[in-house]
């Protein structure tokens, strides 16, 4: 695992991944924003405090376990080709 930190593709990959889920993060927002701004001025408050963190927080951490199981060498989920037990998951 640790040969990854050294791996220029591993990184290339990561970046990657962060950028997309940064991209779709912002496309939550604007669309909240927008159904948050048809709301009475008394609820926008409530609406942004509520509505926003869902989209914005989960996509921060969410690059790194998928980049690190991408990254494996044997597939996990039994395929026709390779049909594993589960052992050492």
């Amino acid at each position: 695992m640790l040969e990854l930190l050294t791996d220029p593709q591993a990184w290339l990959a990561f970046v990657t991944l962060t950028a997309l889920e940064i991209v779709l993060g912002i496309d939550n927002i604007i669309f909240i924003s927008i159904l948050v701004g048809r709301l009475p001025e008394h609820r926008r408050e409530s609406a942004r405090v509520t509505g926003l963190p869902p989209p914005i927080l989960p996509p921060i951490p969410l690059p790194f376990p998928r980049f690190c199981l991408s990254r494996l060498p044997e597939p996990r989920v039994p395929t026709p080709e390779h049909r594993g037990s589960g052992d050492g998951l």
